[in-house]
């Protein structure tokens, strides 16, 4: 969970959902670097989202779907370290906003520090199935 996050009995339903999402996605990056670590490493995230509609759409609008998804990220935490540092979470309707400040250490190179804001939309099922990311470079 990212390091500052509020107390998650304080927030709406699917703010929950994305600090769980986010906490599951850090344990994996952790995981992603032990040996044997494969695609069913993502299996938790996965039980969050409803693979046949999820779309993410992150650096230079790049759009693209769970499984190309998963392989990005499975290339990704297998060679970073990664943290994050809370800032703001709000929840309109369907939609979340998470502003992080986000900390990537890839083996070998230095520690990138960026701003996201991630915005998480959710079917009435309480799926994930739209994710877009925008990042603060220095």
């Amino acid at each position: 969970m990212p390091v500052g996050a509020p107390d998650p009995a304080t927030l709406g339903p699917l703010a929950r959902k994305v600090l769980h999402y986010s906490d599951v996605m850090e344990r994996a990056v952790v995981a992603a670097k032990e040996p044997g670590f494969n695609d069913s490493g993502w299996d938790e995230l996965t039980g969050l989202i409803d693979k046949a509609k999820f779309e993410r759409v992150g650096n230079d609008k790049a759009v693209m779907g769970w499984e190309v998804y998963r392989a990005l990220l499975n290339g990704w935490a297998g060679g970073t370290d990664y943290w994050s540092q809370f800032r703001r979470i709000s929840e309109v309707g369907n939609v979340v906003f998470l502003e992080l400040t986000e900390h990537n250490t890839p083996r070998g190179g230095a520690e990138s520090v960026v701003n996201s804001m991630s915005v998480y939309e959710y079917d009435e099922g309480g799926k994930l199935v739209h994710l877009d990311i925008y990042l603060q470079h220095d």
